[in-house]
Order: C-alpha cells, then structure tokens, then sequence
C-alpha cells in the first residue's frame, strides 16, 4: 500500500497559501533570541522561552500560546535555554540578576513539574564571587540520568584589561536539576573578556550513545571541543582543534545589532545507520563579508577525524545566512538546520529558511518557512540565536522576528510528511464554522478520516466518492486551535496530510 502526502494548510478563515502555517507566539516586552523544546511522550505539548523572561507553552502543537513572566530570587535575566526530560519536568535554564548578589553572577535552572505552568525559585551552577556566567547550553544524559550544562565564565566582562580572562565551565545536575556540583574549567586555551573573536563562547554539550560526554566552543584556536568519558567527573587535558574559522565567530550584518557564528553540537542517538554521528554546525564569513555561509562538519569515529565543511544552504548567491541552529530527531536521524537567510533580496530584507538532511549531512534541501520578509533596525538588540527541535516527524523551527523597530517570535508548522513527499494528486481542504469541503483534480473512492494531532477527537466518513473536479463537503462541530490529520483511504492506496486550525 502506498503512502501519499497531501499538501493542505487551513485556518478558520479560509485556506492557507503559505507551505508552512506561520505562528506568531508573542509580541509582548520586545522578545528575542527564543529556544524551543518538545515533550517526547507528548509532542503535541512543548515549551519555548524568550528574553529576558518570557516562558510559553503549548498544548496543541505549537499553534497556540500561553505565557508566564519567570520570576525567581535569583533573577531571570536572558539567554533562554528550555528543555524537557524523558520524566516530562520542563526546565529553563538562564542567567541571573539576584536579590542579593552581583549581575549575572551564576547560571539559574528553574524546574516545572506541572507542564510550564508554574516553576520552582530554582538552582544554580557556577557562582564564583563576581565573575560573570554567560552563555549556557545543556543536554541530557539518559544513561546516567544527568544533566549538562557548559557555559563561559569572564573575569569582568568586557574588559579590556588582558589580565582578565574567560574560560569554559562544565557542571553537572545527577538529581534532575534540583542540584549542581562545582563548576570546572574544560578548556586548556583561555580568551579574553571583549566578547568577541579571542574571547572563548558559543560551548555546547552532546552525549553519544556510550554515554561519552562532548563540547565545543570557539575561541582563539577556531573550532574545538574537549571530551569525558565519566560523566563530566574528569576530561582530556587540552581540547582538541577541528579548524579555523575565517573572519572569526563574531561578525557583521547590516541591519542586525550584532551577530555571531556560535556552534551547535548534536550527536545521532537514533540507533539507526549514522548512530553516534557528532555533527556541529555553525556559521561564518569564510566567503566575504556579505556571504556568511551556514556550515556542517561530523565525525564517525568520536571526534578523532572530521569532515571537509559542508555548505548547508543551497542558494546560488552570495547573499547572508546567519544565526544557525540545529536539530536531530532522534527517531530516525534526520537534521534539521534554521537560519535568517536574505539570497532573495539585494536589500537587508530578511526570511527564515530551513535545510534538511535525510542522508547524515551529506547533502540539504532547503524551504523557505517564513510568509513574508522583514526588515530590521540594528538599533535594536535582536538577540544572538534561533532554535529549532524535532521529534517523530515533527518540526518546531522558531525565530525573531524585527519589522522595524518592532519586535517577536515565532514559529511554524512543519512535518517531516510534507518536506520529504511530493504532492501526488491536487487536494485542496477549506474549513469554517459550517464544515470542511474537499476538492480534488482526481477521481478517489474510499474512507475519510478526521482526527486531532493529540488523537483526542476524530470524525470518519465510508465509501465517500470524490470525482475528477468534484467536491465532497460535510458539516464539522467548529474546530479547536490545533493540528489536524485528512486521511483519504482507497483501496490500494492511502493520502494523508495535517492542516492547521488557529484561533
């Protein structure tokens, strides 16, 4: 029996032209540089956060939001990093402006146990007098049950003062994140506290399937990574050099307040042909000031060679990518890579595109996923990364937007059904209040099947015949907001694709 994608994408206003339903999760208190995680028992719900102190949730796929403004004793001060762990307990991860205390002084972990809607004051990694903690990143190690977080530490940030110095710390949470053991420098080539091209940054952990834990960085030395083999309780004594990064990890791009190269290690646990694959992916300006390029490396054999930089975006131009992210959906090892991207425009306008990988990173395609191009202000600060998370087929891309001087994030609808089938037969689907009609260009007689993402509702019709240009309606109970599946079963076939309700 054959499986066929349709493309169809509604709302409760009519029908969608756009490939992937954009999502507009807030506009409130300026937010930027959002991350984003999904519930692998339950990837209908997921949680995403936002600067400085924004936490949204979703129930329903992503297609609508609620927010809560983080509080905490110990400040909730940006660099957003959520995740959800295999218990279900959701964590956002952040620097800190305490009661008492120096300015982001210590990485905080808020842990919720309730699904995002209300979190506990918290725990932190790495406070250390008044040196500043910056820039964490995390993962999880499902063997051991650890949490992982990596970040930079500055003696004073942005000094100029070459006495004063950065370096990447490593702490480690063995009791879901209620705890942290004392932080510890990873690196053996410190930097300098300018936040730029010699200050050390960007660290980001990984776990292989032999529980090895791995984490990168850029810094004077380009691209490295150091690695344990215990869980973080001991590392090798130098890091290890993969390249040079041309014209360094801190660069330019008109029209943006600042931007960066920063790298994004994940690592294949899928259990399928490139299981234990490290992949790092990252951004810079090798090809000229106005062609930054989005860039892929792997090692199949624990870090010890690597991969020739491969180009993810697939444009013929020599116009700007920039802000990279990286996922894997670890059932079944494909990547998925966002970035703003400007090939269509001479101007700064600016899109969000996707490319994504079926073969391990030996080759992308890429899609466009916003609706439309903005045009930002780099008066504005418009924060230093996009995310993206993957799970089972599905897609959460998420990034800023700046129309002007007006800021928000978003999101898109995306599955794995729809990048990865052509559209076989011509399927449009229009819903409103009195039902949903389908038309199509081909004659089908079979079942038709509504039903909800989460598989709390569905409706099915018998023996429905849809004739060449011909049109089948019936009548609907009004729709929730959420994801919805059409499945047309024939005989010898099946066609299926999800649509979007919005409120």
């Amino acid at each position: 029996m054959k499986l066929f994608t349709l493309s169809a994408a509604l709302l409760l206003s009519g029908l969608i032209h756009a490939q992937h339903t954009n999502i507009q999760i807030s506009t409130l208190d300026n937010p930027n540089e959002i991350s984003i995680a999904l519930n692998e028992n339950n990837p209908s719900e997921m949680i995403a956060g936002a600067n400085i102190a924004s936490i949204y949730t979703s129930v329903n796929g992503g297609v609508s939001w609620s927010r809560i403004v983080q509080k905490s004793s110990y400040g909730a001060w940006g660099d957003p990093v959520v995740a959800i762990d295999s218990k279900g307990n959701y964590f956002h991860f952040h620097l800190s402006k305490p009661e008492n205390g120096s300015y982001i002084d210590r990485i905080v972990c808020q842990k919720s146990i309730d699904k995002g809607l209300t979190f506990n004051n918290g725990s932190y990694a790495g406070l250390n007098g008044t040196k500043a903690q910056d820039k964490p990143w995390f993962a999880f190690d499902t063997i051991r049950q650890n949490i992982y977080l990596s970040w930079t530490q500055f003696d004073k940030y942005d000094s100029e003062d070459l006495e004063d110095r950065s370096n990447i710390l490593f702490s480690k949470s063995a009791d879901y994140g209620d705890s942290w053991s004392e932080a510890v420098q990873i690196n053996s080539v410190d930097g300098d506290c300018l936040d730029d091209d010699n200050t050390v940054e960007g660290a980001a952990p990984a776990v292989a399937p032999n529980g090895d834990l791995f984490v990168c960085w850029m810094g004077p030395n380009g691209l490295v990574f150091n690695q344990s083999k215990d869980g973080g309780n001991t590392w090798f004594d130098r890091e290890q050099k993969i390249f040079d990064i041309p014209g360094g990890w801190s660069y330019g791009i008109s029209g943006i307040y600042r931007a960066n190269g920063f790298p994004i290690m994940k690592i294949d646990n899928s259990g399928g042909k490139n299981n234990g694959t490290i992949y790092i992916n990252w951004s810079d300006q090798r090809n000229g000031e106005n062609d930054t390029d989005i860039w892929l490396t792997k090692s199949k054999d624990e870090g010890k060679t690597w991969s020739d930089p491969t180009r993810v975006n697939q444009d013929k131009t020599a116009r700007q990518q920039f802000f990279t992210w990286m996922d894997i959906d670890q059932t079944n090892g494909k990547l998925y890579v966002v970035y703003h991207d400007r090939r269509n425009y001479d101007s700064d306008s600016t899109d969000v595109y996707m490319s994504y990988s079926n073969d391990g990173g030996e080759s992308f395609k890429d899609v466009e996923l916003s609706e439309s191009a903005f045009l930002p202000d780099s008066s504005v600060f418009f924060g230093d990364y996009n995310n993206v998370a993957a799970h089972n087929g599905l897609i959460r891309p998420t990034w800023t937007r700046l129309d002007g001087t007006k800021l928000s994030v978003w999101t898109a609808i995306v599955d794995s059904d729809l990048l990865d089938n052509p559209e076989n037969i011509n399927l449009t689907v229009f819903y409103d209040k009195s039902g949903i009609n389908l038309t199509t260009a081909k004659k089908i007689q079979g079942s038709v099947t509504i039903e909800s993402i989460d598989g709390l509702w569905n409706k099915q019709w018998q023996n429905v015949k849809l004739t060449s240009n011909g049109k089948l309606f019936k009548t609907l109970n009004v729709l929730k907001p959420g994801i919805y599946s059409v499945t047309v079963r024939c005989e010898k076939e099946i066609y299926k694709r999800n649509f979007v309700v919005k409120e």
